[in-house]
């Protein structure tokens, strides 16, 4: 488990393919002495395992049903990555709940400044629309986001300078793709209702 607040901006380091599967090495500025093989690190809003660490780079492997949900397939070596080590007991829960499971993929179609701030309208597939809801959260990239409004599959949100300048956001143009992960109670919900009708 995640919050969705970014500690690190990683950068991937090498890329080797293994048939269908990949393996990944990412630079980061964790202290990786204190990450054990096994852990979790989110990149990107990807749940990635640790497989084998170096210096200040770690290693993960990605199975090609990943690699079809995401967008990592497109990923090249110098890529940014936002990083998040997994949530410990007593941590701040500064963000959301995120488990790091990407749904889908969301499309970037506007991008506007408005005073100090950034606002994002992102496209979804047409599935995911009903799971997203004004005031609710979703994870963009792995960053813990507040939706701002919402029209049919589009939904809006506001970037403000901090979050701006310390993950990914600022690199993003429109027609870029990112990683969506849905609020984890909006799927339950969804659930419920739909095995109840």
């Amino acid at each position: 488990m995640f919050t969705g607040i970014i500690t690190d901006i990683g950068t991937v380091a090498s890329i080797e393919k293994k048939a269908k599967d990949i393996r990944l090495s990412i630079y980061t500025n964790f202290d990786l002495n204190k990450t054990d093989i096994g852990a979790s690190i989110a990149c990107s809003g990807c749940c990635l395992t640790v497989t084998k660490k170096i210096d200040d780079m770690f290693f993960v492997d990605v199975s090609n049903e990943t690699i079809s949900k995401t967008n990592i397939g497109s990923w090249t070596d110098g890529t940014k990555l936002n990083l998040e080590q997994s949530l410990k007991m007593g941590d701040e829960l500064g963000g959301h709940i995120v488990s790091g499971h990407v749904d889908g993929l969301a499309t970037l179609i506007s991008l506007k400044q408005e005073g100090m701030s950034w606002r994002l309208t992102f496209e979804v597939p047409k599935e995911l629309g009903g799971y997203i809801a004004p005031k609710g959260s979703v994870s963009i990239d792995g960053i813990s986001l507040t939706v701002n409004e919402v029209k049919g599959a589009t939904f809006g949100v506001n970037i403000i300078p901090h979050t701006w300048e310390n993950t990914t956001l600022g690199r993003i143009t429109e027609g870029g793709k990112v990683h969506l992960e849905i609020d984890m109670l909006a799927r339950y919900v969804q659930r419920a209702l739909a095995y109840n009708k």
